[in-house]
């Protein structure tokens, strides 16, 4: 399924939008609940955001320019110049293990590189932890960077970084 643009789909199509914001939501424990407004904001002001098929999987990144207030994108700011920042990714249950992660990090890859990024970061639970997701970035090239605890202690998370 080919990889497709969903920041104005998202606006334009109430039925995506929700579908995102329920599969978003029922990940909350690894990406962080969302309500509908702060969805299209990320998406609005996104580098990257994507999907695959109606939606197997989506990704969001933004640039060092982006507004946010995560303590996470907040951390690599206050310490990165310029950088590429993946505030979630989440594939449905029934696309696992059919590369929809890998395709989106790859694409994500070579357009960061194309606009003049070196490092794509993000972050990882530490706790509660994500085993599968500390094993899939550390397969792609990713290395520790830093940690933290957050959200008034309720989740510790791991800073990765990756050079492109």
């Amino acid at each position: 399924m080919p990889i497709a643009i969903a920041t104005s789909e998202l606006s334009s199509g109430a039925t995506l939008g929700d579908a995102m914001l329920a599969l978003n939501n029922s990940h909350a424990e690894e990406l962080s609940w969302l309500e509908r407004e702060r969805l299209n904001d990320l998406v609005a002001q996104a580098f990257y955001a994507r999907r695959i098929g109606h939606l197997d999987a989506f990704m969001i990144a933004l640039d060092q320019d982006g507004h946010y207030d995560s303590p996470n994108f907040q951390w690599f700011r206050s310490r990165y110049a310029r950088f590429v920042y993946v505030d979630r990714i989440v594939v449905s249950a029934s696309a696992r293990g059919k590369g929809c992660a890998r395709r989106l990090y790859i694409d994500l890859f070579d357009r960061a590189a194309r606009a003049g990024h070196h490092q794509i970061v993000c972050e990882v639970n530490r706790e509660p932890p994500n085993p599968a997701s500390d094993a899939f970035h550390a397969a792609l090239g990713f290395t520790e960077v830093g940690s933290a605890s957050i959200h008034n202690g309720s989740k510790t998370v791991r800073y990765l970084s990756r050079t492109l």
